[in-house]
């Protein structure tokens, strides 16, 4: 058996050194095979196939990867800012209700909210009207950001009603509204000069503080004629309307705070709007209780809250980016717009201009057809609106992406008046003074 085990290690030991010695020439010959079609498979033509017509990845694996994930390919990551949200306010009285429902129309956008009011002084059936009309569109409906105050406030023109009004209006669009970035108060007498789109696209690229209020501290002849008369509202508590009357006693101009004035039309920010809906150092009450007795208060309260406050004063921007036709001096009411106006309004690059009359269409025709490209009771179009609008339809009919934004023209002339009053000579060194 020893013998045996003996002769079996030494026959394995002897056939190892022969079978190493067998292999060795194949081995080498093997590799340097191998490491040349290697070396040939790393070849390439001209057009980036490779340069061995029997290889390829698909035929190595067998066609197609059955996974999911190798199939996907890297989404781009867009550089363009978010588009903001507008919060509207649009308000009338009585006989307003057409224009209203057509200003509505032209500045609608899904990404936008919107209230709607008429006065105490216009008919029920006119409000119910307009109630019905925003109620019953399918479009308004589908996005919920239309909302109509059914009750009416009673605003009286000149007075503080017209602030309390646009107050609760910013008050419902804080609580109901969602996100948005901006408030813009307007009348039925208003209207837009832009597309929503070019609106939206320009202002993506705006701070989000940014405040846009007419307003100076040279008050002028409104100190003898505003500051110091004291005026009562009937509106603040009666149930019919009647124009503001005066008390003989005259009052001294606040030493608590500074006085400043400017255009009642705006577009203030949502921190702003926060601030004087919540007030969490009381200025704006204690401004709002000033303005009560205050002639054309809506001249000056939110100007006057802005300016006093620390923590806003710094995010004004000089325009209340309207277009206005005023006498020189100014007079209480400026000129209707007509249309031979046009030119002037397209000049001025303004986004909104007003005041334009109800028995004079003209000029809304023209600017709903070569500046808006709306066709009448119809959206003005955006990139949210997919519908061919082939044989007069209405291209809005068909929505799409909401969030696509389509600039025009508009755009263009809304970025050289923002890139102006941004510019040096006109941002800083006019900012509450």
């Amino acid at each position: 058996m020893k013998k045996l085990r003996t002769y079996y290690t030494q026959f394995r030991h002897n056939s190892n050194q022969a079978m190493e010695r067998k292999w060795i020439l194949p081995l080498a010959l093997g590799s340097i095979v191998s490491l040349f079609l290697l070396f040939l498979t790393t070849l390439t033509s001209f057009d980036g196939s490779p340069f061995l017509f029997f290889y390829h990845p698909s035929a190595v694996l067998g066609g197609p990867s059955p996974f999911v994930e190798s199939q996907l390919k890297p989404i781009p990551v867009s550089t363009l800012p978010p588009p903001p949200r507008f919060a509207y306010l649009i308000s009338g009285s009585a006989g307003d209700g057409l224009m209203l429902r057509r200003t509505l129309l032209a500045l609608y956008h899904p990404l936008n909210q919107y209230v709607v009011h008429l006065d105490r002084e216009a008919s029920s059936e006119e409000r119910l009207d307009l109630q019905k009309f925003v109620k019953d569109h399918q479009v308004f409906n589908k996005f919920g950001n239309v909302r109509m105050i059914v009750k009416a406030n009673l605003v009286t023109y000149r007075g503080p009603t017209m602030v309390a009004n646009t107050l609760h209006a910013a008050a419902i669009l804080l609580k109901e509204g969602g996100d948005w970035d901006w408030f813009i108060n307007l009348s039925a007498s208003d209207y837009p000069l832009v597309t929503q789109d070019d609106l939206l696209h320009t202002f993506s690229y705006l701070p989000r503080d940014l405040n846009f209020i007419d307003h100076t501290s040279n008050i002028g002849w409104k100190e003898f004629h505003r500051a110091k008369p004291i005026i009562v509202d009937p509106g603040l508590y009666s149930l019919k309307k009647a124009d503001v009357f005066w008390v003989t006693q005259r009052r001294s101009v606040p030493t608590a705070f500074k006085l400043f004035t400017g255009s009642a039309w705006m577009a203030l920010s949502r921190s702003f709007i926060d601030y004087c809906i919540w007030g969490w150092d009381n200025l704006p009450r204690t401004v709002l209780m000033y303005y009560a007795n205050f002639l054309s208060s809506p001249e000056g309260y939110f100007h006057t809250v802005i300016c006093n406050a620390q923590e806003f004063r710094n995010t004004t921007v000089n325009s209340d980016l309207h277009f206005i036709s005023w006498d020189n001096p100014p007079k209480q009411h400026p000129h209707y717009l007509r249309l031979n106006d046009m030119q002037r309004m397209i000049n001025s690059n303004a986004p909104f201009a007003r005041k334009f009359p109800r028995d004079d269409p003209a000029a809304l025709d023209k600017i709903d057809s070569d500046l808006l490209f709306r066709g009448p009771d119809m959206f003005t179009p955006g990139g949210w609106c997919v519908g061919s609008g082939k044989n007069g339809s209405d291209p809005c009919s068909v929505i799409g992406n909401t969030t696509v934004i389509k600039p025009g023209p508009g755009a263009t002339r809304l970025e050289t008046l923002i890139s102006s009053l941004l510019s040096d000579n006109n941002f800083r060194p006019r900012q509450c003074k």
